[in-house]
């Protein structure tokens, strides 16, 4: 069933306490969007006046208008929901109007555009602001008093989701901590209709200042970030699993210091590093967010950003060795025609783009470089994101990002293919962010609900890298979650 045209957009007038102690009720209008496809409310939906007032609905989808002197006064509020919104008037402005007054509850309705659902914000404060401001009953707040968070990984450790982030940002400097945030929380069992928001209540691991503290702290090498990706559990020698990582430890996007392999110590509760590897060494080590395979009569691990392209023995003795470390590429004189090897670097996404536009690759050959399917003749050039098996559609399901779309970093497509490393044909957009980045897009398996028809994927939402100067309040620098229900007719021309 395709989404609803339209949905609600609720304004109810209520009294908020001012801050203080006793202090006068300050009147609000409550503004609430429901997306009418699920009667839901859709968070990250940007309300503004004409005169520059600006509203942003929580993860209840509401907002607290607290502007009295407009109340009684018909008001132009356009609407910008990311993947939502009204159809224009006559001008081609994306609006409603709107005539305030207590009592008078107002509702008008919007559309969503993306087969992908947007369910909330999973990190930062203030996630149901408006909803407590207006008297609703709302979730208490999270531990590890963060307020913003970047690039999730997780898996399953232990009978618990081990959840990491990148760097944090807090409220009281500008300046965070950038040696990884980590986190738990139970293994949810969703059923459809749960909410998946309470099922997601991370518990931080914390300083003794109530602040997040360094999951992978290096005491050793002081100097610089440190990034993790590639997590996941392997056996070591004993047969006892571990959680390991890819590490990272840079002066920034461009420069790497050094990186390795780390390992956790349950003790400790933080990575240790077990292994260093030159700067050098591009692509013999995890990364990513791995998927365990059987191919050749073995259990692998594969890597890649996001199609799979690099594989190494499932064992902790393998990953730690760069010579059990094979690459998936194209042969050189036959660029259609993939194989696993140790001697050259993986092929993905932009290097087949590379073929493409030196006429060295018919494009109905693609691996990783699917058809858009509105859009044949273009071609979807892939950003970081994940391939997992999906027990529903019996099929390896891609949700990744895009570079240089629409947007530069704000796209998420879906794709599907027999195995985990396609090839992928035909991508359908699911997901868009309106002069805004989503980016280090992630499926989580472990949240998968109706044997897999419906799954969920988060992704950083900010204003970095999109060119745009203003940050969303409170959501910048956060993860957001979406739904996607398998069977949305949409992504029919996605099925090989």
């Amino acid at each position: 069933m395709s989404p609803a045209p339209f949905a609600a957009l609720l304004l109810a007038f209520v009294p908020v306490p001012a801050d203080g102690d006793g202090g006068a009720a300050v009147r609000a209008a409550e503004i609430r969007v429901v997306d009418a496809a699920t009667g839901r409310g859709v968070p990250l939906v940007e309300l503004e006046t004409t005169h520059g007032v600006r509203l942003v609905t929580d993860n209840a989808g509401r907002a607290a208008f607290a502007e009295p002197e407009l109340f009684g006064t018909e008001l132009w509020l356009s609407v910008r929901g990311h993947g939502y919104g009204v159809k224009p008037d006559g001008f081609g402005y994306e609006g409603v109007r709107v005539t305030p007054a207590p009592g008078e509850p107002v509702t008008v309705e919007v559309s969503r555009r993306f087969p992908a659902e947007r369910v909330g914000r999973l990190t930062g404060a203030g996630r149901w602001r408006d909803s407590a401001l207006l008297g609703h009953d709302a979730p208490p707040e999270l531990n590890g008093r963060v307020a913003g968070q970047d690039s999730v990984q997780a898996a399953v450790y232990r009978d618990r989701v081990r959840w990491f982030w990148g760097d944090t940002s807090r409220f009281g400097h500008p300046l965070g901590m950038f040696r990884t945030a980590a986190a738990t929380a139970p293994v949810p069992d969703l059923q459809p209709g749960d909410d998946v928001l309470n099922a997601l209540r991370y518990d931080y691991l914390t300083d003794d200042d109530g602040f997040v503290r360094a999951a992978i702290p290096l005491p050793d090498r002081p100097e610089g970030v440190v990034w993790i990706d590639g997590l996941c559990v392997v056996p070591d020698e004993t047969g006892e699993d571990r959680l390991i990582c890819h590490y990272s430890r840079r002066k920034g996007l461009a420069e790497e210091l050094d990186h390795g392999v780390a390992v956790w110590d349950d003790a400790a509760a933080e990575f240790r590093a077990v292994s260093t590897l030159p700067t050098s060494e591009r692509w013999r080590h995890p990364k990513t967010h791995p998927i365990r395979y059987e191919a050749d009569g073995r259990d692998w691990l594969l890597f890649g950003a996001p199609t799979p392209n690099v594989r190494v023995p499932a064992t902790l003795a393998a990953v730690l060795d760069p010579e059990q470390y094979e690459a998936f590429a194209p042969t050189a004189d036959a660029p259609s025609v993939w194989r696993w090897q140790t001697e050259a670097p993986p092929g993905d996404s932009n290097a087949e783009r590379n073929l493409l536009d030196a006429g060295r690759l018919d494009p109905a050959d693609a691996r990783f470089l699917p058809a858009d399917a509105a859009n044949p003749a273009e071609r979807v050039r892939l950003h970081s994101g994940t391939v997992r098996w999906n027990e529903y559609r019996q099929k390896w399901v891609l949700i990744a990002g895009q570079i240089d779309g629409t947007s530069h970093l704000g796209e998420v497509w879906y794709a599907e293919a027999d195995a985990p490393t396609g090839p992928f044909r035909t991508a359908v957009k699911i997901a868009s962010h309106d002069r805004q980045t989503f980016y280090n897009v992630c499926h989580h398996p472990f949240l998968d609900a109706a044997d897999g028809r419906t799954i969920y994927f988060e992704g950083t939402f900010t204003r970095d890298f999109s060119g745009n100067p203003e940050q969303v309040p409170r959501y910048n620098y956060n993860q957001l979650l979406y739904r996607l229900d398998l069977d949305a007719p949409a992504l029919g021309a996605a099925q090989n």
